[in-house]
Order: C-alpha cells, then sequence, then structure tokens
C-alpha cells in the first residue's frame, strides 16, 4: 500500500471517528463513548503530521512551477525557499511513516514494574532502591501515580526486591524498555581501598492486565494466608494478613504482605499475579512473530545487560543502541527520556527497515 493510500484511510478513519462523537447513540454510552475518542486521538498527531506534509508537498510543487514559469524576481524567491521545503518534506515523511506503525496493543497501559538486587550483595540492593527511585522521579515528572505492592528493605537502606505499580496512560510505551539488566560500577562506602565494584539490578515491566486480558479460574488457584514477618513492635502483624497465590497452570507464585488487610493484599496479589501472565503471553506472542528480531532492540530478554551507570566516569551507557550520557545524577534524578526516546527511535527506525523490507519482497 502507498503512503498516500494509507494517509488517506487514516482520515477516512479520523473523520468516522470525529462524526461518532456527535452521534447520540455513542454520547449515551460511556463506555463507547471513551472507546471513541480515545481511538480518534490517539491519530490526532498523525492527522497533524500528515495534513503539514500535504501542506508542504503544495508549497513545493507551486515553487516548481514558479521555477518553470520564468519570472526572474519570483524564481528567485522560489530557489531559495526551496531547499528548506524539501528537507522538511523529509522530515515529515519520515515522522508520518513512522507513526503509520501499527503500535503495540499494550502502549497505552498502566505498568507493573519489579526490580530486584541481583549480583552484588548490599551493594546491589543499594543501587535497586536507586532505580527505584529514579522510576518513581521518572513517574511523578509524567504525572503518574506510583503504588508499591511490595517491597523487601535491605539492611544498609536499599531495597532486595520492590514491586509497584505505575498508573498513568502511556506508561507502557515508555517504560517497557526498561527491562532488563542494570549495572553499577562504583565504589561502595564500605571499600577501604577505594576499588570499583560491579553489581546489577533486575527490572521487568509487565503491562497491567485487565480482567478481559487475563482469565484466572478459581479451581486455578492456591491461595494461603500466613502471619506477616518483618520488624518488630508495631510493624509485625497479629493476624493472617498475608497472602500467598499459586497460579497452578502456570506455577506462578506471588506473594504479598504490605497491607494489614488479607483483601488488599489478595487483591494486589492478583494484579501483579494477572501481570505476569499477560506478559507470558506477550513473550511467546512476540517470540512467534519475529524471531529473527535485531538484538539491538530486543529489550523482552530479561537476561540481557542493557545499562551500564559507571559513578568514577559519571556516565550512563545503553548497549543496544550505543547511547552515553555523562550525566548520571540527572539521570537517576528521574530524567531518563534521552535513554526512552533513543530506544523508540532505534526501534521505529528497525520496524520501517522490516516494513520497506517486505514491501520489496
Amino acid at each position: 500500500m502507498s503512503l498516500h493510500d494509507a494517509l488517506t484511510r487514516v482520515e477516512a478513519r479520523f473523520q468516522e471517528l470525529t462524526d461518532a462523537l456527535s452521534d447520540p447513540a455513542v454520547l449515551g454510552n460511556p463506555a463507547e463513548l471513551k472507546r471513541t475518542a480515545k481511538e480518534r486521538s490517539s491519530l490526532e498527531t498523525l492527522i497533524t503530521a500528515a495534513r503539514e506534509l500535504r501542506s508542504v508537498e503544495k508549497q513545493i510543487a507551486d515553487d516548481e512551477g514558479i521555477l518553470r514559469a520564468g519570472d526572474a524576481e519570483m524564481a528567485e524567491l522560489a530557489e531559495a525557499e526551496l531547499p528548506g521545503l524539501r528537507a522538511r518534506k523529509d522530515e515529515l515523511d519520515a515522522r508520518v511513516r513512522t507513526l503509520l506503525l501499527p503500535r503495540d496493543p499494550n502502549d497505552d497501559k498502566s505498568v507493573i514494574v519489579e526490580i530486584r538486587a541481583g549480583t552484588g550483595g548490599e551493594e546491589a540492593a543499594l543501587f535497586a532502591g536507586e532505580i527505584y527511585r529514579m522510576y518513581q522521579r521518572y513517574a511523578e515528572r509524567m504525572g503518574w501515580k506510583v503504588e508499591v505492592l511490595s517491597a523487601s528493605p535491605a539492611e544498609m537502606g536499599g531495597m532486595r526486591e520492590v514491586v509497584v505499580a505505575i498508573e498513568g496512560d502511556g506508561a507502557y510505551s515508555k517504560l517497557k524498555w526498561e527491562s532488563g539488566v542494570h549495572r553499577v560500577q562504583r565504589v561502595p562506602e564500605t571499600e577501604a581501598q577505594g576499588r570499583i565494584h560491579t553489581s546489577a539490578a533486575t527490572v521487568v515491566v509487565l503491562p497491567e492486565a485487565e480482567d478481559v486480558d487475563v482469565e484466572i479460574k478459581d479451581d486455578e488457584i492456591v491461595v494461603d494466608v500466613y502471619r506477616s514477618s518483618g520488624k518488630g513492635g508495631q510493624g509485625v502483624n497479629t493476624t493472617d494478613s498475608a497472602v500467598r497465590i499459586h497460579h497452578l497452570p502456570s506455577g506462578l507464585i506471588v506473594t504479598c504482605q504490605d497491607e494489614r488487610s488479607q483483601i488488599k493484599n489478595k487483591a494486589k496479589a492478583m494484579k501483579v499475579l494477572r501481570a505476569r501472565l499477560l506478559d507470558i503471553k506477550i513473550q511467546k506472542e512476540s517470540a512467534d512473530r519475529s524471531r529473527a528480531r535485531k538484538e539491538q532492540v530486543s529489550s523482552g530478554d530479561r537476561s540481557a545487560k542493557i545499562r551500564t551507570y559507571n559513578f568514577p566516569q559519571g556516565r550512563v551507557t545503553d548497549h543496544r543502541i550505543g547511547l552515553t550520557l555523562y550525566k548520571i545524577d540527572d539521570v537517576l534524578q528521574g530524567n531518563i527520556d534521552a535513554l526512552i526516546d533513543g530506544m523508540i527511535a532505534a526501534d521505529a527506525a528497525e520496524r520501517l527497515r522490516e516494513a520497506g523490507e517486505g514491501t520489496a519482497a
């Protein structure tokens, strides 16, 4: 299909959705109204870019017509204008082609983020805590809501494990690129000889699943309740409020003990279980669709080292796209847009290349 034909179809769909928003049948159905408005909103950026592309193409055609007409004064103005217009046309053409690529159906979802300390003992736990705070600050900047679902603090103030829900439109589209092994290189405070140690934390980002995404039958799970463990004093539960859910078909086990309410703990554990089951489904579909996908953009391998944070050099390097930033403090404050945008651009470029090869074939 040509670019012109693709845009014609999108513009027709955009007009259908615009008309539907004034249809009494849609206005009277809150769920349908929300779905229609959301789909229309998702097309607005593409429509705006497509309209500007057509406008620029018309200006180029007009200027080229002036050059052919032979009016010396007007031709001079047109000739001066054309290089900028052609450069803008190329930019818009690339942007429109990128926006036309099929979207990940989960991109609009909220996420569950699981962060676990890896090799490196207490230093790894400290780093896992820093990674958690990095995402927390990023989420706050984006206007997203963060809720801790479960946490296992370390003795020196870090996190052995923390699972959080980040709620906000498009959270998965941004944070899905963070899955993988994050490595830190620095001199621990307890290191007397000033030697650099290497530690790691593993990040898993899961799209939050709704009931329609994943069906969990009552006879597929075993729910155990037990007394929460923790520090002494008022922090110790005197009732069996902690919950462990075993999903029999997959073998997954999820525990939650952060709340004093058994009901709340079960709800949180079920949220995590649904997300993990949806992720298994997504990973399988992704593997079936594209087994030969370039390693550069294959963030799905959770065992892959994706990024290194080197404190002595003040740098952060994303190994998938070869991007290095010399502003580690800024990154750990949650300013990770350049890293995320770099991955999004690399993914779009790879998909455009694949689409081109498919068309050529």
